[in-house]
Parts: C-alpha cells; structure tokens; sequence
C-alpha cells in the first residue's frame, strides 16, 4: 500500500513521539557555562537572575560624573567650569562625588555616590583628559567646562535596567545560542540545566561502499564498482544541526552481521536511521534484517524519496523507532528533511520547518501525476525558480540548490509563472 507524505509523516511522527516524551522527562543534565558543549543545547528549566543586569549604575560613555543641578545654568554663552575631582575607572571601587566638581569617570566603571549623569569627554571643554588622579593618586588638578546643561540619569546605565534580581532571564525550552550564553555569564550563572540531546544512530549499507581511513585516504582502493559513502556523513551532518548526538554504522550486505549491529548499538541511542537496502530488489539487507524483527517497509508517493521503512526495536521493555531512507543520497537527505529533522528541530528548540516561499516557476516542469514530486531549484536574479532534473542521484545540484521545490500529487505539468511551494535549503 502506498501512502501520502502527510500519512507516512503522521506516522513517523507518532513513532517518534514516544521518544521524545522520554527526552523531555528525563533528569537534565548540568553544564558549566564556559563548556562548549553548551551552545545549541536547550534549557531545561527557567533561569533567573541572582543579580541585577547592570549590578550597578555605571556609564555608558567616557566623559565626566557630575550633578545635574551644577549645570542647569551653562549655556554655550555662559559655560559653567568645575574643578575635576578623582577619577573612576571600569573596576574600580565606588567612590564620594563632591558637589560643584566634575569626577572623570570611564566606560562601564561605577558611577560614584552623589553625581546623578555623565557628560561624554567630546563635549567638555577641552574635549579630551588631561592628568588623571585615582584613589590613592595626588589629588587631582585643573578644571573643565560645560556649555549645556545635562538632565539627570543622562549617559547613566541604571543597576537592574536590564534585568531585576529574581527575574527570568531565559525561560524552559530555548536553545542556548550565544547571546543567551551571553546574559546567562553576565548574570554570573555557573551552570545550567539543560534537556538531555537525542542520541541517533545513523546506519549506512552496501558493499559498494568505500572504506576510507581517519586521514579520508581510500583503503581499499578505487576498485570498479566502489563508491564513496556520502550518507553517513551528510546524514549524520543534518542530524547534528538538529540538535542530536549521533554516531554510526556502517554494513556490508550480509542481513545477519547488519542486525546483530544494530541490535548491539541498542542500549546507546534513541533513534535508528538506515539508509538504503530497502527497494524490492535482491540483496537489500535492511529490509531482510529488520522485517522479521517487525520494521514495516512500503512506498511513499513521493519522488525521490519512495521506498520508506519504519518501526520499533525492544530494549529490554523500550520501544527504540527505526525509521529506514532509500539508499540514494538526495533521496535519503529529502525524506530526513520531510520525516524526521522537523521532529528533531522542535525538540531542540528550532523552528521545525525550514524557510517557506511561494516562487512562481522559471520555465514550464513536468512531474508524474501519481507522485509529489521534490525537486532541487535555483532562484534567479527575476525571483522565479529554475528546477532540477528529477533523479535521486544528482547530489551536486542539491549542494547548488537554493531550495526544495516541491510539484504535488495530482498534476503532471506546470507551465512557466505557475506558483509553487519552496523550502530554503541552506538559512
């Protein structure tokens, strides 16, 4: 029996729904901040403060603390000239403003008690320092003069103006991306709790599979018939950027050696993902290995991406899905982007779905009318899409694509200018 996509994906949703659940539930895991492990991860509980965001009033500008009051009589016809008093420096302690002076005062240092705004260097008279004096300093000499006034809190960044003690500085459930990284070390957060990631594990299959060392340098050279695996990379890649851990396997065309191996990696993971050895030809040993242990295999009207498998394997009382790609590398990207890496996405804290648009065709597209069909485009200089031709095996044009452009069930020709859905491969 042949199914939609929207039944085959309602499937695989349910499948991996159990899974899922199990993630959230699961005790979070705690990293250190500094850990960059960290990025991408996703917050398992709401994060508060224990300390304002600023921790205290300090200025945004280098220039001179002063009272607002001692100059609410300049003018640029009558400026108003004060002593300078001590300097405060980023780092420095809090320090005594004396009315009637005007204390030099640096970027982000606390703004002394008494002064209530900064005026910038720039617009002091002279406009840069001269001899500064610090705590501990001789005591300082000269004077400055202002020709406007200032109102109070000018050029004053305000203690808790960002973020008050107790308040949520990133609720449950984002991804940690480093600006959030960021106001989590501000707010002087040592570790956080995080979701505990889903571990996959890829699986690719077939002699015709090169076996390459850790340097990439073919082993058993480039014999008549061989090709380079480019699933498990390309798989494990896209997975990762849905937030999983994933390791892999790699299998011969003997179904007893395949299944013992995924039965072995069990205990380890969450999720299998196969690809290839599912088609009805001979040899096609996922679907020998896994449908006597349950794995239902059938068709999808889609193209590429038609042959699909999915199903559990028991791990001592736990159900582990197993979802099964063509072995085609754009069809097996395809059918990961279409089933599985929404799924994946929204548990990691991602948008589920890549970048949608409705682009109008470039030229006139042929499809089988028995089958959605998804295809690789470009967009041109005008906005419209140039397609791709359709086979499963032409991975270079899905590197150049700029989207997928999917030509639905039902219609076998689209005439140029005709509107189509796409999804932004590369955002």
């Amino acid at each position: 029996m042949r199914r939609t996509i929207a039944e085959h994906t309602a499937a695989v949703r349910e499948l991996l729904a159990p899974a899922l659940q199990r993630l959230r539930e699961h005790a979070p895991e705690t990293i250190p901040v500094g850990d960059p492990d960290l990025r991408t991860r996703v917050t398992a509980a709401a994060i508060l403060t224990g300390t304002p965001l600023p921790p205290f009033d300090n200025s945004q500008m280098d220039g001179y603390a002063v009272r607002a009051a001692d100059l609410a009589d300049a003018s640029a016809s009558a400026p108003v000239s004060l002593p300078i008093g001590r300097t405060t420096a980023a780092g420095d302690r809090i320090g005594q403003h004396a009315p009637g002076t005007a204390s030099p005062i640096m970027t982000g240092a606390v703004v002394p008690r008494g002064a209530d705004a900064v005026v910038p260097i720039e617009r002091c008279e002279p406009p840069q320092f001269g001899a500064l004096s610090r705590v501990g300093d001789p005591p300082p000499t000269g004077s400055v003069a202002f020709s406007a006034p200032v109102e109070v809190g000018r050029f004053v960044r305000r203690a808790g103006e960002d973020a008050r003690v107790g308040s949520e500085i990133l609720p449950e459930g984002v991804r940690l991306t480093p600006a959030r990284i960021g106001v989590l070390a501000a707010a002087g957060v040592v570790a956080v709790p995080v979701r505990p990631t889903l571990r996959v594990l890829v699986c690719s299959t077939g002699d015709e599979l090169l076996r390459t060392d850790s340097l990439g340098a073919v082993s058993r050279g480039a014999a008549t018939g061989l090709i380079h695996d480019a699933n498990t990379p390309m798989l494990a890649a896209a997975l990762r950027d849905a937030g999983a851990v994933v390791t892999t396997l790699r299998s011969g065309d003997r179904a007893n050696d395949f299944r013992d191996a995924v039965l072995g990696s069990l205990a380890e993971v969450d999720l299998v993902i196969t690809s290839g050895g599912i088609s009805a030809g001979a040899f096609e040993v996922v679907r020998e290995a896994l449908a006597p242990l349950g794995i239902a295999f059938g068709s999808v009207a889609m193209q590429p991406g038609g042959p699909q498998g999915l199903g559990s394997l028991d791990r001592d009382g736990t159900a582990i899905p197993v979802v099964c790609f063509p072995g085609n590398p754009v069809s097996a990207l395809i059918s990961a982007e279409t089933f599985v890496l929404p799924l994946l996405r929204d548990a990691a804290g991602l948008p589920a779905e890549r970048r949608r648009e409705r682009l109008r065709l470039a030229h006139d597209a042929e499809s089988p009318v028995d089958k959605h069909q998804v295809r690789r485009g470009r967009i041109g200089a005008d906005g419209r899409v140039t397609v791709s031709a359709p086979g499963s095996h032409l991975l270079s044009e899905l590197a150049a694509a700029d989207v997928l452009v999917h030509l639905p069930l039902g219609i076998d020709h689209f005439p140029a200018d005709t509107p189509v859905d796409t999804w932004r491969l590369h955002d």
